[in-house]
This record gives C-alpha cells, structure tokens and sequence, in this order.
C-alpha cells in the first residue's frame, strides 16, 4: 500500500450510527454446502429482522459475482479472493450500523477466520447451516451437484473441492431436521438473547 494513502476518521461514528438505528450491528456469516439453504435462510432472517424494523441487508454468493467479484473463478485462489472482498465489504455495511447477513459456502476456515479478524469482538457471528451431503444433493436447486458428478464443473465444494467445517460456530442450524420457521426463530432468539436486537 502506498504510504500516501492515509485512513480518515468519520465525522460519524459506527456507535452513534448504531444508536440512532436502535439495535448493534454485526455481520451473520452463513456458511455450507450448495443446496444447504444459506440463500433461504439468509432472506427469511431478513425479513424477520425487517419486521422488527432492523436495518439489514443480504449479500448472497451469486449476486455478488455478478458485480463486485465478477471475473473471480472458482480456483482455491479466487475463493480466497471473494470471500476477503466480501469480508471487507461486510465490514463497511457494520460500521453503517447494519446487520448484514451473507450466504457463501466460504469452505475454507482460514478465510472465514480471516473475516472475524478484521471486525470487533462480536460482530462475526457464524452461522454454520449444516446439511448432510446427500441431503443437498438431493434438493440440487441449480443442478449443480449432477454436473459436478459429471465432470462438468471442476473444483465443486463438497464432491471434487473440500469444505472445512467451521470448528467453534456462533451457531449451527441443520436444515434438515429444522423447518425454516424453527431455524429463524433460533437465530432471532440468539440475536435477541445477546442485545444484537430487540
């Protein structure tokens, strides 16, 4: 980095924007499989919290390549890459005062912790959605899983790629016992019981 570049304190601060806004800001990292039901959960916590006249926004895994981190493959190095752009991102939305929910099957645990490194204590809550592999397999909402299988499509978390279970998550929601009602009202209760929001 340039020694001309120097950072510039805001007139606002992250407190006061999280005071006038009524409730903490934080950063919901939702990480699993393909097909798990990250993107699902993500919205519906969403709209839960939007009900509650929380602040929030989502950044889902597809949505963003198609801007921010279009051109990014799918090699270990570009997934390391998109996940680091996405923490700091996140980490600008937080210090707006807002819970940002991401849903990114981020498989490596380096990066996801490289993430929790750049904020405060307390504003990375993990959230592991935990499905069985055969489980997304069978729901395969994009046909993924059925192309990697095939060869198709290389570097494929979960078949051809691992994916590094997160060892110590904030919470862990398996979407195959939980209805998604039930998985929403444990994450709320978390936020709720921990003075993220009322």
């Amino acid at each position: 980095m340039s020694e001309n570049i120097v950072w510039h304190e805001t007139t606002i601060t992250k407190e006061e924007r999280q005071e006038k806004k009524g409730h903490k800001s934080s950063i919901l990292w939702f990480t699993g499989l393909s097909g798990s039901g990250k993107s699902t959960l993500a919205n519906a916590v969403e709209k839960e919290l939007h009900k509650r006249n929380v602040h929030t926004y989502v950044l889902d895994g597809d949505n963003v390549r198609h801007g921010l981190n279009k051109g990014l493959g799918f090699s270990e190095e570009d997934r390391k890459e998109n996940i680091r752009r996405i923490g700091e991102v996140g980490k600008l939305f937080v210090d707006a005062g807002v819970i940002t929910l991401t849903a990114f099957i981020s498989p490596f645990r380096q990066d996801r912790d490289n993430v929790r490194a750049i904020l405060e204590e307390g504003e990375f809550i993990e959230i592991f959605v935990d499905a069985p592999l055969a489980t997304c397999e069978s729901r395969d909402p994009k046909g993924l899983y059925e192309k990697a299988r095939a060869g198709v499509i290389p570097n494929f978390t979960g078949i051809s790629s691992p994916y590094e279970q997160p060892e110590n998550p904030e919470l862990t929601i398996n979407t195959a016992e939980l209805t998604i009602e039930q998985s929403v009202e444990k994450i709320v209760q978390y936020l709720v019981v921990n003075g993220y929001v009322r």
